[in-house]
């Protein structure tokens, strides 16, 4: 099983090195393509004012946001290591997400997280779909992944979309169906190499004594040969036994 962090951030702009920050980090986590339950998810300060058109983007208030965590505190530096580990990272436009957060772990003296680590899907989807528009809510319409908690861009909501597209970048449809395929396969194969034997509790007769007497002797006077009902009994699968 590959364990994978599927990850998405919101800022206060475009360019750290601006004196841009990180206003909200979540992450997923996935293995083997399936969503495990288990994320990461929180708010920051940024101890700085909100631009409006930030804002419009995610609706995050400075007045929101002042009294949450800075990105150096435990909750949120550590936390978020924790949870990363040593997973590849995936993220939609990956450089975007990688800049903001690995200015913020140089600003508190952490290693920085490589790039080798990150996966990103924007990349995926440019060689999936040439020349088409490759946002994530395009994505997301093409894949046919329901837009309805999307009201803005919040890291959280945009983490579970993310996940959904990257399962379907990865051939999450066929992937599905091959497993169920082969399971089929499988099952099939098992049918056709099993023999059936005798019943482990054989079943209670259904006529009774008298019934089968009856039975009997019809088959003496008025049939006249077992051997011509012993053959019909051949013919439609063998011998009648006393349970049917």
């Amino acid at each position: 099983m590959a364990r994978e962090i599927v990850l998405d951030t919101e800022t206060t702009g475009f360019e750290p090195t601006q004196g841009h920050r990180l206003v909200e980090i979540a992450c997923l986590e996935i293995d083997d393509f399936v969503p495990t339950g288990r994320s990461f998810h929180t708010y920051i300060d940024p101890c700085r004012d909100m631009p409006p058109d930030a804002e419009r983007v995610h609706g995050l208030s400075a007045a929101f946001l002042k009294g949450k965590p800075r990105f150096e505190h435990p909750d949120v530096v550590e936390a978020f290591l924790e949870f990363c580990g040593d997973a590849p990272l995936i993220a939609h436009n990956a450089a975007f997400d990688r800049n903001f957060i690995n200015h913020e772990l140089g600003v508190v003296n952490r290693h920085p997280l490589h790039e080798a680590r990150w996966v990103d899907t924007l990349a995926l989807a440019r060689v999936r779909f040439p020349g088409m528009h490759n946002s994530l809510d395009a994505l997301c319409k093409r894949f046919k992944i329901s837009l309805s908690e999307r009201e803005k861009h919040g890291a959280l909501v945009d983490a579970k979309l993310l996940a959904a597209v990257y399962l379907e970048l990865k051939g999450g449809r066929e992937r599905r169906l091959e497993l169920t395929t082969a399971a089929m396969a499988t099952a099939v194969q098992a049918a056709a190499r099993s023999e059936y034997g005798a019943r482990p509790r054989p079943l209670a007769p259904r006529s009774t004594d008298e019934e089968r007497q009856i039975h009997a002797s019809f088959i003496r006077t008025v049939v006249k040969s077992e051997e011509l009902w012993k053959k019909s009994c051949s013919t439609f699968g063998g011998a009648v036994s006393e349970a049917d």
